[in-house]
């Protein structure tokens, strides 16, 4: 660790070792656009996950997953995106002053999910707000960190996806297996905060 990380608070310690990296944008006209919000507290750190609501036709229905959806016409950018999203999903007003970081682009490597580009904004919450449920969020909860970087959490898991039984990467929590765009978004933060941590 740099030394002068160690004078910062852990959280402030994450989003700058976040910050090292440019974020890789994906310039793609042919896929729709959607933002997410990973919505971060101190003390300990933890991330806001959601539970989407069992939805028919929903490909990300009943899943672990982060605030957000796709881009509409009256957001001024996909920064907007993710705060519509946010307030719209959990109930929380977040500020775009907020925003620290900006993580890579992604597109969802399953052929028979839509092709949609996502791109993740780290957001930094002065304490552990009270999110609420809403139609499209069946729950929601903040979780430690430091629980997604214990022994035996990342591991193969074996699902059901669109009838075909598939074998995926994924974090095993209470709340149930986080995997897929969620995973990919994720891991990368989570190994940051496993190499602060060590």
């Amino acid at each position: 660790m740099r030394w002068w990380l160690c004078a910062l608070s852990d959280l402030a310690a994450l989003v700058s070792r976040l910050a090292q990296r440019a974020a890789r944008e994906v310039d793609d006209p042919a896929r729709p656009q959607a933002a997410v919000a990973i919505l971060l507290a101190p003390d300990p750190v933890r991330l806001l996950l959601i539970r989407r609501a069992d939805r028919i036709g929903d490909p990300w229905s009943g899943q672990l997953a982060l605030p957000g959806g796709r881009r509409e016409g009256r957001d001024i950018d996909l920064l907007d995106t993710a705060l519509r999203e946010t307030h719209e999903e959990v109930g929380l007003a977040i500020d775009r002053d907020a925003h620290r970081v900006t993580l890579d682009d992604l597109a969802p490597v399953i052929p028979v999910l839509p092709p949609i580009m996502v791109r993740p904004f780290v957001f930094e919450a002065r304490e552990a707000l009270t999110p609420q449920t809403s139609r499209e969020v069946a729950a929601v909860g903040w979780v430690e960190l430091d629980r997604l970087i214990l022994p035996d959490t990342y591991r193969l898991a074996t699902l059901e996806v669109r009838g075909a039984p598939r074998e995926v990467q994924g974090y095993h929590l209470d709340e149930g297996l986080l995997w897929g765009m969620t995973e990919r978004i994720l891991t990368p933060l989570i190994e940051e905060w496993r190499a602060l941590v060590r």
